[in-house]
């Protein structure tokens, strides 16, 4: 009897062990598209911040996967999308190699395009203008904040993610590229654009100083994103406007979508003592916090100015400053995205963005879908940047008074 349980025992494992083979290919055998599904599978696996991979069986998704006749790379990334897709997360995607070596320019501080900031507008789902970067092509042919993409040659942007739009306005220097633009004040025209790529220095900081605010010179920083660079250019237009004699700041992180993680804790760091300026969270619940540890290189008063544009890294440093009492908040409610994504290259050049952690403000607040609220709320219609600092500039205006007022409460005690 014990013989013969034994053997049926055996003929059970054998046969469990005969369906994994057959349900699952075996590792030699594994084709390129397959592997390359696969080293996506185990990014995401061993990454991604929710463990319950949006309340499923992360394991048999695999399987089912794998067991697809990927015909070409196409076919693959495709499949790629579809996996990624089951998280509902956003963040957490694929980037074909074109859009990963963007990416990478981009954040390194340079690239060949039109000079854009784009994004998806949340509640209408269309492609919109940011803002076109300072001294850019699309600045030059009059694109504005809000300007909404219809076409770009001739192909209809609501079939396109934002990477691929992207993907599509850059290129070589010199070639050309179409677009077509509804204007945000005028929504009955429609423009056709022909627009010369161009190498694009992507020094991300814009300064100047005020003097005609009753002799109390005003140093004026505006960073458009948190590229390598950002923290060193940052610094270098602090310290020439402090030889300037500029007693107090306005930092403008109005449409600045974020950047490099690293970036905005560096350029926190640039106006604070000491102080905690994110704590991060990652998948098992451990807690990382990153602290300013040196001289500020002014303690001149601050006013930061945020709107619904200012996102990711930009909402870390206004986090910082805010709850440090570093820094005055004028304007609008931030975007709201407090994740934080690593990327990683595929062997074939394409890269994955996996959302790795979340962030919190040193007060331990959770500014993810929620956003910053400012000290000092200040709505305003999108302007141009030829706008931005002149009367119509309602936040930058709100917070010359706010700085001048401070300093004359100073002054008087």
């Amino acid at each position: 009897m014990r013989k013969r349980t034994l053997l049926v025992t055996i003929l059970v494992i054998c046969s469990l062990l005969l369906n994994c083979f057959v349900g699952s290919p075996i590792a030699s055998a594994f084709t390129q598209d397959q592997k390359l599904l696969l080293q996506s599978w185990r990014l995401v696996n061993q990454a991604y911040i929710d463990n319950s991979f949006n309340n499923q069986n992360w394991w048999l998704l695999r399987q089912k996967f794998l067991q697809r006749h990927l015909h070409d790379r196409k076919e693959t990334y495709d499949t790629i999308d579809e996996m990624l897709a089951t998280l509902d997360e956003p963040f957490t995607r694929l980037l074909r190699p074109g859009q990963y070596n963007n990416l990478q320019m981009s954040t390194a501080g340079e690239l060949s395009g039109v000079g854009l900031q784009i994004n998806i507008n949340p509640e209408t789902g269309k492609l919109e203008v940011v803002a076109p970067l300072t001294g850019s092509p699309a600045e030059s042919a009059g694109i504005k904040a809000r300007d909404r993409i219809l076409k770009i040659d001739g192909v209809d942007t609501t079939t396109l993610t934002l990477d691929e739009a992207a993907t599509k306005m850059r290129g070589a220097n010199g070639t050309q590229v179409s677009l077509t633009i509804k204007p945000y004040k005028d929504e009955k025209v429609i423009r056709q654009i022909n627009i010369m790529r161009a190498h694009i220095s992507l020094s991300p900081v814009f300064a100047d100083i005020d003097n005609q605010t009753q002799n109390i010179p005003i140093g004026y920083v505006r960073l458009s994103q948190f590229s390598a660079n950002a923290a060193q250019d940052v610094a270098d237009a602090v310290a020439n406007l402090e030889q300037q004699g500029t007693k107090a700041y306005i930092l403008d992180l109005r449409n600045n979508p974020g950047g490099l993680l690293q970036a905005g804790i560096e350029v926190a760091r640039l106006w604070l003592n000491n102080g905690t300026i994110v704590h991060t969270v990652d998948r098992q619940g451990i807690r990382d916090s990153f602290s300013a540890f040196g001289s500020a290189l002014t303690e001149a008063p601050l006013a930061v100015l945020v709107n619904e544009g200012t996102a990711s890294a930009s909402e870390i440093v206004s986090g910082a400053l805010q709850d440090n009492g570093r820094g005055i908040l004028v304007g609008e409610k931030t975007f709201g995205k407090g994740l934080i994504q690593s990327l990683f290259e595929l062997p074939d050049g394409a890269g994955l963005a996996v959302t790795v952690a979340k962030y919190e403000t040193p007060n331990h607040k959770d500014i993810h879908r929620l956003g910053i609220i400012p000290d000092e709320v200040v709505p305003q219609d999108p302007i141009s940047y030829q706008q931005i600092g002149t009367d119509i500039d309602l936040q930058y205006q709100a917070a010359i008074k706010l700085l001048i007022s401070n300093m004359a409460v100073v002054h008087a005690s």
